[in-house]
């Protein structure tokens, strides 16, 4: 039987004919092509990945020597490894508001299965992402997005417990989150968004519907309050036969 996709986002999928380095590989890689994981920033040590995926030393330490060949990161000794990818994509700029009222109406317009809701501890790279002290609680909620008796995509979403938003399985089954931040009186004021690609595993195929190796929109979101304070991250995988991302774009006359 094959990991839940949550469970395979933190570790590696032993069922799978891909070799557990390339696995750890292909992870780090999503993460630093999307920025999720910035330039400059520490990954974790061999031993800290070798603890974390539940592989040996060498395991790890070949994961790493990957992205060091790939030309993402730099390893040096008491240093640690670096990542030196810079994503080329320059940011197209557009309105929170409507942008806001879109995610909310599209949470409100698709099912939800809630298939996991906890507080965890803040670990690299979600408490620099979130700007939170390691070990501070995050609300972490995995649902699987569902229109039309089918589903459309999976979501890992990370909010600060501090910000004392009421996320229970009751309301997120029946309110957007953002619905729900609002809700509790903070004021958006900003989100940043990158999109790329990768491939469904054997999680993702179960979850989504869709066979293994099948291309999946990968989405990661950083939403901030008012205060540019980031209040929180989505991970986001979704078909592309039945999600597309559309934008709008208008000259400017003279």
């Amino acid at each position: 039987m094959p990991k839940r996709a949550d469970e395979v986002t933190a570790g590696v999928d032993r069922h799978q004919p891909v070799p557990l380095y390339h696995q750890i590989f292909l992870q780090l890689r999503g993460e630093i092509a999307t920025g999720e994981r910035e330039v400059g920033s520490r990954l974790p040590t061999e031993q800290e990945l070798s603890d974390s995926f539940g592989v040996s030393r060498i395991t790890a330490r070949r994961a790493l020597d990957e992205l060091a060949q790939a030309g993402l990161v730099a390893r040096k000794q008491r240093v640690g490894t670096i990542v030196t990818f810079r994503p080329p994509a320059k940011p197209i700029e557009g309105d929170i508001d409507q942008a806001l009222e879109s995610l909310i109406a599209f949470g409100r317009n698709t099912q939800v299965k809630l298939i996991d809701l906890e507080t965890v501890p803040a670990a690299p790279p979600m408490d620099a992402t979130l700007e939170v002290a390691p070990g501070a609680d995050l609300v972490r909620a995995v649902r699987v997005r569902w229109q039309d008796d089918a589903p459309l995509g999976h979501f890992v979403t990370h909010v600060p417990g501090a910000l004392g938003v009421k996320l229970t399985r009751a309301a997120l089954r029946k309110t957007p989150m953002l619905a729900l931040i609002r809700e509790a009186g903070i004021r958006i004021g900003a989100a940043e968004q990158t999109i790329s690609a990768t491939l469904a595993d054997a999680a993702f195929a179960s979850l989504l519907q869709v066979d293994i190796g099948s291309a999946l929109l990968r989405v990661n979101r950083t939403v901030y309050d008012a205060n540019k304070r980031p209040i929180q991250h989505v991970q986001a995988h979704f078909r592309p036969d039945r999600y597309q991302i559309r934008l709008d774009l208008h000259g400017v006359t003279v």
